[in-house]
């Protein structure tokens, strides 16, 4: 069976990521079978320097009001990360198991920083999230301190920073304070068998219709269409956000909330709160 290549650019560290994780949830469901995902792990930062700091909490507000996604900013006043490289790392260390594995682990990784305020930067942190994550702990850990995963990271680095005419056209490019370029997160690049690219660059990639434009142009074929319910798409993707069972569900905000009460008091889900939203599992 044929497979279309996704690359998708992102960092478990950017917000506008996780705004981004309700469109490819839907993208994973309606081509269920019919994609296989690289995650290009885009090294968002080096070090933050405090004076970085108030910038950083006031963007992630700006994404939480604009994305819907549930975001805790506290985690850069009270437990403030060092760097993103070595969650970079961890994410292509856990894709050695394929990239299933890698995104159930960005994905913890995503929860753990983005509304958990939990410090992952530090090996201790991300070997215990992969435990957490369902994947082989013991093999996680021998591929994070290998020099495999660490060249792998250094190309990922490499083709983030170098961005193809497509995504200039599309304007997505980011330019830092130090004028150096690269791929605005997220973005993703479908490859179909014959090898042409289908891009969806910057904020395409956290659109539902964009994404699934860029892959049936790829001839990727839509196995899923219509309503994932709220119950079965728990269990497919595990925690979700309110923002991603609406989308998933295709149906308003105001009805999905009534609806997720409503589950919750009959005891089905269990509501678990963060600062700025929810996040929906299992009773």
């Amino acid at each position: 069976m044929m497979t279309v290549q996704v690359r998708f650019y992102t960092d478990p560290a950017c917000p506008w990521s996780w705004a981004g994780e309700p469109a490819l949830r839907r993208l994973m469901w309606e081509f269920e079978g019919e994609l296989e995902f690289v995650w290009v792990m885009g090294g968002l930062a080096r070090s933050y320097e405090k004076a970085d700091l108030l910038e950083v909490v006031s963007q992630w507000l700006v994404d939480a009001a604009e994305g819907g996604m549930p975001n805790d900013p506290r985690i850069w006043t009270e437990n403030p990360l060092a760097s993103t490289y070595p969650a970079c790392q961890a994410v292509k260390a856990a894709s050695e198991q394929g990239w299933e594995a890698g995104y159930r682990y960005l994905r913890k990784l995503r929860e753990g920083i983005m509304f958990e305020r939990r410090k992952l930067d530090h090996a201790d942190a991300l070997i215990d999230a992969a435990g957490r994550s369902g994947i082989d702990r013991a093999r996680f850990e021998v591929d994070l301190r290998s020099h495999a995963i660490t060249e792998a990271f250094g190309a990922d680095l490499e083709e983030v920073r170098d961005p193809p005419s497509e995504a200039r056209q599309a304007g997505a490019i980011h330019r830092s304070s130090k004028g150096r370029e690269r791929i605005s997160f997220p973005s993703a690049v479908l490859i179909g068998e014959d090898g042409t690219r289908y891009g969806a660059w910057g904020s395409d990639s956290v659109d539902p219709d964009k994404l699934r434009d860029a892959a049936l142009a790829a001839s990727a074929k839509q196995v899923n269409q219509g309503a994932l319910e709220p119950l079965d798409a728990i269990k497919r993707f595990g925690r979700c956000a309110t923002k991603e069972l609406e989308v998933l569900a295709g149906r308003p905000r105001p009805v999905i909330e009534a609806e997720l009460w409503a589950l919750a008091r009959d005891w089905k889900l269990k509501p678990v709160p963060a600062l700025t939203g929810t996040i929906w599992e299992l009773a």
